[in-house]
């Protein structure tokens, strides 16, 4: 209401000179508007009067959405989103060092994560297995705008040390004949290694609502940010863009640029021009500023809002990624057929869409706390199924922070994923088996033929101490990998992670 009781005399004086303009410049467009009210009995004047108030209700409305919570971007605090800030690290100020290295310019998160997965029941191995994956994390940043003068100018990186090729998934959890669809671990990236994350430069214009990245980069760095990747489940981690299956996650770079703009205090626009190569996750490329390998480009676009809705805040986003790249057909070859008899081989396409969509929105605050509360995340993808095997995918949750007084840091989570398979990649699964002739669900050679899958996960973290944080959960899997003849597997979770 302060703000509201500051800016009103400013609506008022705005008022009086944009109804003088109006009088004086717009009498054309005004005899317009009072011609669209036929109603016999009404005068002149009174018309004038119902325009001029219609006048006045937009100039309210307006500065009062300018005004309001919506707008003040400054109030914004995404500590019950997911976005805590970084904990005291177990190293502390290590002699001095950090500080000096802030002083200079240089910042940095160094962390380690691991996650374990064991399957207690169900899924298509029955054999007991525990799963075991880590790493460490260094990303970094160097202000060089106290050098140059250039607004924001740093150098950004990310190295990520990978180890313990060990996915529960594909090991016990669903069948291994059918595409994954989902990960028991979610930072499982297929090899132990070490690789550059990112290394870009960015920079800001026109008073600091204009960001420009240029560099090897991933698109974590501008995309898809408005939900944490706190769960163990892969489905539930941060949005649905990786689904595109055109870019990669966190540890993976190729060459690109982009602009985020503000514009307003709460809406940002992002774009970008970024590689598309199927390579970038290999071996050969962990370190590599080669394009080798690339096919096309990706031209991902988002709308990004970050309000304040009845004073709690939340974060909106809506993207969409074009390629050309060629991309590969699940069923149809070249001449029309199947592909898999196709003497031409599988039919490609060179222009393909996806579209991604999240939401993740503060509902309730505990007692006077603003750190303190419960929160929804939704997000979603929508592929094109003759090149995607995961045609559409739905993830929604529940957090609370601070749920017990004695506990204001912890967290409760769940959350539930639902994905469906496509059709085209069903249909050559189908396909394959009448080749074969195998019908048998238990013959080796026999294709799965995926549907759709639901995938659960609940989790409780704490820390014992500032620098740990624990994170004991358990999974559902319903039809894991898509395939019903699979059974409903449960899973037991830990995931550790500790700020250096």
């Amino acid at each position: 209401m302060e703000r509201l009781g500051f800016f009103l005399p400013l609506v008022y004086a705005g008022e009086k000179f944009g109804l003088a303009l109006f009088t004086d410049f717009k009498k054309m467009k005004y005899r317009q508007e009072i011609e669209r009210f036929p109603a016999a009995g009404y005068a002149q004047n009174t018309q004038s009067q119902v325009v001029i108030m219609a006048y006045k209700n937009k100039l309210y409305a307006f500065a009062l959405l300018t005004i309001s919570p919506l707008s003040m971007a400054q109030d914004w605090n995404g500590t019950v989103l997911g976005f805590e800030a970084p904990p005291e690290p177990v190293l502390g100020e290590m002699l001095g060092i950090r500080k000096i290295l802030n002083e200079n310019g240089f910042t940095y998160n160094l962390g380690y994560l691991n996650e374990i997965g064991w399957n207690g029941g169900g899924g298509y191995n029955h054999d007991s297995h525990v799963a075991y994956i880590d790493q460490f994390a260094l990303t970094f940043n160097q202000d060089l705008e106290r050098w140059s003068g250039i607004p924001d100018a740093r150098i950004e990186g990310n190295i990520v040390n990978r180890n313990h090729n060990d996915d529960l998934t594909t090991k016990r959890v669903q069948d291994p004949r059918v595409n994954f669809n989902d990960l028991t671990q979610e930072s499982w990236g297929g090899q132990s290694i070490t690789r550059l994350g990112w290394l870009t430069f960015a920079r800001s214009f026109d008073d600091r609502r204009l960001t420009w990245r240029i560099g090897m980069m991933n698109k974590v760095q501008t995309f898809d940010q408005i939900i944490p990747c706190d769960f163990q489940l892969l489905s539930q981690c941060g949005g649905k863009s990786a689904n595109s299956l055109t870019w990669n996650n966190w540890n993976v770079h190729t060459w690109g640029t982009t602009l985020a703009y503000k514009l307003t205090p709460t809406l940002t626009l992002k774009g970008g021009v970024m590689e598309q190569n199927p390579d970038a996750s290999s071996r050969s490329h962990a370190w590599s500023w080669s394009t080798k390998g690339s096919k096309g480009v990706l031209l991902p676009v988002e709308i990004e809002a970050r309000p304040l809705v009845n004073g709690l805040p939340g974060a909106y986003n809506l993207g969409v990624v074009f390629t050309n790249a060629p991309q590969t057909d699940l069923y149809r070859g070249k001449s029309g057929g199947a592909g898999a008899t196709d003497p031409d081989g599988f039919e490609t396409h060179s222009r393909t869409w996806f579209m991604y969509a999240g939401l993740n929105q503060q509902l309730t605050q505990h007692k006077d706390d603003p750190n303190r509360g419960l929160s929804t995340s939704f997000s979603m993808s929508l592929a094109d199924q003759r090149t995607n095997y995961m045609h559409q995918v739905y993830a929604a949750s529940l957090r609370y922070r601070g749920l017990f007084d004695a506990r204001p840091e912890d967290w409760i989570g769940f959350g539930l994923t639902w994905i469906d398979m496509s059709s085209q990649y069903a249909r050559n699964q189908r396909y394959m088996n009448s080749l074969s002739g195998v019908s048998d669900y238990n013959d080796p050679a026999y294709r799965p033929v995926p549907g759709h899958s639901l995938n659960g996960e609940f989790y409780y973290r704490f820390r014992p101490v500032p620098w740990l944080e624990l994170q004991p959960g358990i999974q559902y899997w319903h039809h894991p990998g898509g395939v019903s003849r699979t059974q409903d597997a449960w899973v037991t979770e830990l995931k550790t992670v500790v700020s250096f």
